[in-house]
């Protein structure tokens, strides 16, 4: 097709097929399942701290009654890695049981919910949703007046988690869509997916680093595309490592500053299309936390120490 407008593929789901486990490796980076539509349930511990990870968590009900709903917060982010000059639009589409949002009239009506109401999405740029997810509702992909593709959710797991999927291009000769999916649960570290979407020729592999700080060691770790790794609270840098003969060149670089609880993507993006414009290769990381909470928490830390240290002296006096 040509690159005027993105084809029409057919609707997609998650498979459950698993992609390829890498193992430990020195930067304290714990590799985790990753898979194209469910996570499955998993404990994590990172090789240099004591603490214990474990997917999920049940909520305490105030109810007054023994029995109850458990209730968990599904969270939709989506990123745009499709190559193409205009922006795109989500929808998703309503059940006949679902309770529409305030000022949407009949259903017949308004079959599918607009999520981008702040704006469509530009390529490269990724989004936070709360909206509510069930298996098998279906979101729809628009960019301008063509339909872009559908993706229908397959599972979800009965704990807090956050649905990740990105919409990318499908090869270099089409314009037809892919998707890939991932559900990040609850866990106590940093988690961070690293998603190869580039359609090409040019070789890249990505690697991560400390970020410099003056008197300490810099630690450098190659990552794995289509996996799933958690990390410890920090500032790193994320780079894309290309070759050129025997010559290493960098292909490009961004921060990445992974907070507890918080869960990450990285993604290679571009094409080298047989028709149409280029877009070269480049690095999405998403969301872009604030270095500063690291502060806060160390902070925090070091006020615990010291009531601690005090309330042993006290003991002793």
């Amino acid at each position: 097709g040509d690159s005027t407008s993105p084809q029409t593929q057919s609707n997609c789901s998650g498979s459950t097929s698993g992609l390829p486990v890498a193992t430990m490796v020195k930067l304290t980076l714990c590799f985790l399942p990753f898979f194209a539509g469910l996570a499955t349930a998993a404990q994590v511990q990172v090789q240099d701290t004591a603490l214990h990870h474990v997917i999920g968590h049940v909520k305490k009900s105030t109810a007054d009654g023994f029995v109850s709903s458990l209730v968990f917060k599904h969270r939709l982010r989506v990123c745009n890695a499709y190559p193409f000059e205009e922006a795109m639009d989500i929808y998703r589409g309503v059940a006949p049981t679902d309770d529409l949002p305030t000022g949407y009239g009949p259903r017949n009506a308004h079959p599918l919910i607009k999520l981008t109401v702040d704006g469509p999405m530009d390529y490269k740029t990724c989004r936070d949703f709360l909206t509510p997810m069930k298996a098998g509702d279906k979101f729809k992909f628009t960019v301008g007046s063509y339909n872009a593709g559908t993706f229908a959710i397959s599972d979800l797991p009965n704990n807090d988690a956050v649905l990740f999927l990105v919409i990318y291009r499908h090869d270099r000769l089409s314009t037809a869509v892919s998707f890939e999916s991932h559900v990040f649960a609850s866990l106590l570290n940093a988690q961070v997916a690293v998603i190869d979407t580039y359609k090409g020729d040019m070789k890249a592999k990505p690697a991560i680093r400390d970020a410099p700080t003056k008197g300490l060691s810099t630690r450098s770790e190659a990552l794995k595309f289509n996996s799933v790794v958690a990390v410890n609270p920090g500032i790193y840098q994320v780079s894309l490592v290309g070759k050129k003969g025997r010559n290493s060149t960098l292909v490009a670089n961004s921060t990445l500053v992974a907070l507890n609880r918080q869960s990450y993507v990285i993604i290679r993006t571009g094409v080298e299309p047989e028709h149409g414009p280029e877009y070269p290769q480049a690095l999405v990381v998403y969301p872009e936390s604030d270095p500063r909470a690291l502060q806060s928490v160390a902070s925090h830390r070091e006020v615990l120490f010291a009531m601690l240290v005090m309330m042993v002296a006290a003991m002793w006096a």
